[in-house]
């Protein structure tokens, strides 16, 4: 097993912050910083030459040098400062805050030296004007409920707080008044139950609780189609005992929804807001959060029918509790205003010393719906924090062989804007140069590492996870730790931040990582540094141990000679995938297309896994001009595999999404979390003969990946 690399916080080697035990600062951090200070002065006095190189000309020598100075060079409280910073007000996208938080990250990369430009993009927001919820219960007293989370301000005003109020972004203005139905989580096979018991929504406002299977907006949807006239989504958790109220977006997809498909720049196209392409983005009925206390109140006056036996005691819910429609009648209120406004992404550019044209991309969204310590400014922090070391690299005398790309992002809350218009902006030229995607959102959420990733990463995630201590278990790797506490790499068919875009619609290899499964305060007031500070990671140890997992990622994936990929795991990740779609069909559709493409493909994937393991065998040299034709025809094969699972027509009813093996579902009871376009088929209990073309596209995607990786022409 690989030794771990230490990434306990320091500065020059020196501890910073009081640990647990005791340990001597690495020498290699002293070191470092000598040839810092010997390469700065040199610098000063010879301003037109190069620096020394800390790096020798063997490269097998600077792989383990590099990867100990990079994570020596950590600091928590660097960190630390850096979330302050962007933490001091909220910073919802597309307002004049906004802008402040824009300039901090783009001030920070320019003063390390590092290539940076802004990609404006202009895009529809939603913003809310007014907001009003009133409950009239059955013995005719009314309670007008507190719509503000904001700690410590009870006013029910938004003038005078700079957080934005408690709202669905993109909900259509308007009122509307009702008996309450209780709806558990909203889901189809609520709705069943409602039925089977006798009860309807049509003409109700219902009370939604927000569960894992279905988002906000697919709640609405759903709420929408049986009739009901508003919804009101509560979370369970409270924001954390403090009465936080989840804000959110209710759009249908992802990117500006006034140029759906192409890049929403600057005096582009754009359709109006009554075109039928935008309308359909949008809910036709109204929706707004409530804090948890208040559903509560609601919950306790509701009359009618007991709700199905299934959602009592379950969460919140009492075996009592009733599922309406009683007396309760609710009116709620939301006015809002949709607007243009221009959009940020900050990129910087490390441009590659060999690979110049091939690209390794790490991104964070920067927007937050109010201070965002968690959701997304942990993670801005550590990519600043990456930025910071990468630099100290630089000056030591490190070129990466390929191009590394740090991207901030603008307007993810409203749906991944930022990142989606810049994706179908640089669409082709990602098809043919993008290595990977490294996506960290909310990097430090609570306890324990989670990630997701396209399958031919997960042997490159364990082995950097190897390298990096465990930052809250003393000797263990965080690797040690994943693997003791049962976690797997998960596969990324969700739909709920920026690396979506990049994998769902380019077909880029991703990872998405984040400590912690899951957080009270999310979308809240309470989303701020001090909450981090007295919760999450006091001492910033998680942060530094994410930065160093991130950074390593783009190191290895920006500097091995050879792509890091390994497509025979990708095999298998298939072969199980129809191993468990052909126990659901239970041979009433023949997955024999499928079993040889996924059969070729394995058989392609070990022979390119021979071919690599061949030419890493071999010395390598700069000067060797034919095994650097090789390294490089390979390099381009296995950087194009994950684009021939692409298809141009998309998941049907969701068809900018083209991932045929890790795309969104576009019905919410898809059983699978794989293959889409079968998984729907399946779900709305299509004819064989869909299910069978469904399983032939995946195949001929399957197909495609085969040839792509095998290179050549038939």
């Amino acid at each position: 097993m690989s030794q771990p690399l230490t990434t306990r916080p320091t500065v020059a080697g020196i501890s910073i912050f009081p640990f647990r035990h005791h340990q001597p600062p690495p020498l290699c951090a002293f070191l470092f910083i000598i040839v810092l200070f010997v390469a700065t002065f040199y610098t000063l006095h010879h301003p037109n030459a190069s620096p020394p190189s800390l790096f020798s000309r063997n490269p097998h020598n600077n792989d383990l040098r590099l990867r100990r100075l990079f994570l020596s060079s950590a600091s928590n409280a660097t960190i630390s400062s850096y979330l302050r910073e962007l933490t001091r007000h909220p910073h919802l996208a597309g307002t004049k805050p906004s802008l402040d938080t824009l300039h901090y990250v783009v001030n920070h990369f320019q003063s390390l030296g590092l290539d940076t430009h802004v990609a404006d993009y202009e895009a529809l927001l939603s913003y809310p004007t007014h907001i009003s919820v009133t409950a009239r219960f059955s013995n005719t007293t009314t309670m007008e409920f507190d719509l503000n989370d904001v700690p410590g301000d009870s006013s029910s005003s938004s003038s005078s707080s700079p957080v934005v109020r408690p709202y669905h972004a993109y909900s259509p203005s308007g009122s509307a008044q009702g008996n309450v139905v209780f709806v558990n989580h909203g889901e189809e096979r609520d709705y069943r139950a409602l039925d089977s018991i006798g009860v309807s929504v049509k003409g109700c406002v219902v009370l939604a609780r927000k569960g894992e299977n279905l988002g906000r907006g697919g709640i609405v949807k759903i709420a929408e189609t049986k009739g009901a006239l508003g919804v009101l989504i509560y979370a369970e958790n409270d924001g954390g005992g403090f009465g936080g109220i989840e804000r959110g977006t209710v759009m249908r997809g992802i990117g500006d929804p006034v140029s759906p498909g192409w890049p929403g720049v600057v005096g582009g196209e754009k359709l109006s807001l009554d075109d039928d392409l935008v309308t359909r983005r949008f809910p036709k009925i109204l929706s707004l959060p409530l804090s948890l206390r208040n559903a509560e109140i609601v919950l306790a006056s509701l009359g009618g029918a007991r709700a199905p036996v299934e959602w009592r005691n379950s969460g919140r819910v009492g075996s009592g509790q009733r599922g309406g429609p009683g007396r309760t009648v609710v009116n709620m209120t939301f006015q809002g205003e949709m607007k243009m406004k221009k959009i940020h992404n900050v990129v910087v550019t490390i441009r590659g010393s060999e690979e110049a044209d091939r690209y390794v991309i790490l991104g964070n969204h920067r927007d937050a719906w109010t201070y965002g310590a968690v959701d997304p400014n942990s993670g801005t922090s550590a990519l600043l924090d990456i930025s910071r070391r990468f630099s100290l690299l630089l000056k030591s005398g490190w070129r990466p062989r390929r191009t590394i790309l740090l991207c901030s992002w603008d307007a993810e809350e409203f749906g991944m804007i930022g990142s989606t218009e810049w994706v179908e902006e640089n669409v082709l030229n990602l098809g043919a140069s993008a290595v990977a995607y490294l996506n960290v959102d909310c990097a430090v959420q609570g306890s324990g590492f989670f990630a997701g990733a396209t399958p031919q990463l997960d042997g490159l995630l364990v082995e950097a996870l190897k390298l990096v201590q465990d930052p809250d278990a003393v000797g263990l790797t965080v690797e040690e730790t994943f693997k003791s506490q049962n976690n797997i790499i998960q596969r990324l068919s969700r739909v709920d931040s920026d690396f979506s875009g990049f994998l769902h619609h380019a077909g880029i290899p991703s990872i998405d990582m984040y400590y912690g499964a899951d957080y009270p305060v999310y979308h809240t007031a309470f989303d701020s540094y001090d909450w981090m500070i007295h919760n999450a990671d006091p001492l910033f140890h998680r942060h530094v141990a994410m930065a160093g997992i991130w950074g390593l990622l783009g190191i290895l994936l920006a500097d091995e000679p050879l792509i890091p990929f390994d497509y025979t795991s990708y095999a298998q990740e298939l072969q199980a995938h129809r191993d468990t779609l052909s126990k659901l069909l239970e041979g009433k559709v023949s997955v024999d297309p499928l079993s040889m493409a996924i059969q070729e493909f394995s058989l392609v994937a070990k022979e390119v896994a021979d071919e690599a393991k061949k030419l890493k065998e071999k010395s390598y040299s700069k000067d060797d001009v034919a095994a650097a034709r090789k390294r490089r025809e390979l390099n381009d094969r296995l950087m194009l595999v994950e684009r021939g699972f692409l298809d141009a027509e998309g998941i049907k009813g969701k068809e900018w999404f083209k991932h045929l093996v890790y795309g969104p579902a576009a019905e919410p009871e898809s059983k699978l979390g794989f293959f889409p376009g079968i998984a729907d088929a399946i779900a709305i209990d299509a004819p064989e003969g869909v299910i069978e073309h469904e399983i032939w596209r995946v195949t001929r995607a399957i197909q495609r990946a085969s040839k792509a990786l095998k290179g050549g022409f038939t």
